[in-house]
């Protein structure tokens, strides 16, 4: 974790999201990259290259040069290396691409969530980013003074396609020196025996070399509700998940569970593209 994206809008979600960032960075002396994307109304011509709309476009630009400055100079990021970055670009696009840009290793957003018709139809720029991100994303939903992952909620079907990004789920434990709780949910409409959970779980793990893990099983109605649910009663700090970054018709019908998480947990959400 020595190199952190925070996309900043300002907001008090984007400033508990930095907040994060800068503990993570002090803990693993790493530095924080902080990027506010200016989006553009686009209309028949270029925005950026209308000659009659640059004065205006550079007086958004400096006020939020001068917002980073201030952001810069936080007592909470004292003796952490800050890079500030203002673009011209759709948010979510520019997180990615600044993203891999920068050979980052986490990314980091503050969200509210969004529900009802805002979150059918508008989304939020967190859910797109946790679709869409191959670098694992870290959601805050509120400030979190002493962030801490000591406990880490895996939930996941355990079958083969999530093995490779288990591996980065493994690493972000070991960061954090985390105990991972590896757990399947089970609902009516998907049971399991017992039995035959728990050697799945146990096959899985068998092909990292780690043992700071302990495995569970969960009976809720559905899955979305049975993580928040045991990541609940077992008082875990961090959720994590694997996403597949549906998109189209798939991701309408089918949705994703940790794009659903992203916007309905309280608690931090860490999400890992399959």
């Amino acid at each position: 974790m020595k190199t952190i994206l925070v996309p900043t809008d300002f907001s008090k979600h984007a400033e508990h999201a930095l907040k994060v960032a800068a503990q993570i960075a002090k803990k693993n002396n790493g530095k924080v990259i902080l990027l506010h994307m200016l989006e553009l109304q686009q209309s028949g011509n270029d925005a950026i290259t209308t000659a009659h709309d640059i004065p205006e476009l550079m007086f958004f630009k400096n006020a939020a040069v001068s917002k980073l400055d201030e952001l810069v100079d936080s007592p909470y990021l004292d003796g952490i290396e800050v890079t500030s970055i203002v673009q011209f670009h759709m948010a979510f696009h520019g997180i990615i691409e600044n993203a891999e840009k920068h050979n980052v290793d986490l990314i980091v957003m503050g969200s509210h969530g969004a529900s009802g018709f805002q979150e059918m139809f508008i989304g939020s720029n967190a859910e797109k980013v946790v679709r869409n991100s191959t670098i694992p994303v870290l959601i805050i939903k509120k400030d979190e003074e002493n962030f801490k992952v000591d406990n880490l909620v895996f939930a996941s079907d355990f079958s083969d396609e999530i093995k490779k990004p288990f591996a980065q789920v493994i690493e972000f434990a070991k960061s954090f020196d985390s105990h991972i709780k590896l757990v399947n949910i089970t609902t009516p409409n998907n049971f399991t025996p017992s039995r035959v959970a728990e050697k799945k779980m146990n096959d899985f793990i068998a092909d990292f070399n780690f043992t700071n893990y302990s495995t569970h099983i969960y009976n809720d109605i559905n899955v979305e509700k049975g993580i928040l649910h045991f990541a609940k009663d077992s008082n875990s700090d961090v959720i994590g998940m694997c996403t597949h970054g549906r998109k189209g018709l798939a991701h309408f019908f089918n949705g994703s569970i940790s794009e659903d998480l992203v916007n309905h947990s309280k608690r931090p959400v860490v999400t890992f593209k399959i």
